[in-house]
């Protein structure tokens, strides 16, 4: 049974309407943290992750990492000991971008 807390009465709602402040939850339960930022693609729409306050500074989630988003609650398909070593977002951001960097330059002749 679901406990009134859990935001199983709440529903879900688009990662663009979720505000800064909402607290996430592991899959365990536990409280890791609240959002700071929603990171997305905007030209595609493609939701990419969220990035946690947490006690430890901040933490990027990836989107497969996230399981539910409402109005109340963001709940991950990690557990706390999964998201106590989630990356720091300024690691996260700048792996990211090497990435791209890597398609571009295998998409442009003569590289």
């Amino acid at each position: 049974m679901p406990r009134p807390d859990d935001g199983e009465d709440d529903h879900q709602i688009g990662y663009q309407a979720l505000p800064r402040g909402v607290p996430v939850h592991a899959a365990d339960g536990a409280q890791v943290g609240t959002v700071y930022r929603v990171l997305d693609n905007a030209r595609e729409h493609i939701f990419d992750g969220i990035v946690l306050a947490t006690e430890r500074g901040r933490r990027f989630v990836d989107a497969p990492e996230v399981a539910r988003i409402t109005r109340s609650r963001v709940t991950l398909t990690i557990d706390a000991a999964e998201a106590a070593e989630l990356p720091p977002h300024e690691g996260a951001v700048k792996a990211r971008a090497q990435r791209a960097g890597k398609r571009w330059r295998r998409r442009l002749p003569g590289r």
